[in-house]
């Protein structure tokens, strides 16, 4: 269980941290995605990877 919780929390910190690179157009890949430059998608991201690590976290205890 404590391996599922790491796994899925580097997994969604990665993808939070990607989504605040795209939504505030510091992160331009791929070219044609509709989340760049689109602040709503940081916020998101934000969430996602505080999500992460929390998950992170738990595994460790």
């Amino acid at each position: 269980m404590r391996t599922l919780l790491l796994v899925v929390g580097l997994i969604a910190l990665a993808i939070g941290l990607l989504w605040i690179g795209q939504g505030t157009g510091a992160v331009k890949w791929p070219e044609s995605s509709f989340m760049i430059s689109q602040i709503q998608w940081a916020g998101y991201g934000a969430a996602l990877a505080m999500f992460g690590l929390v998950l992170i976290w738990q595994s460790k205890r």
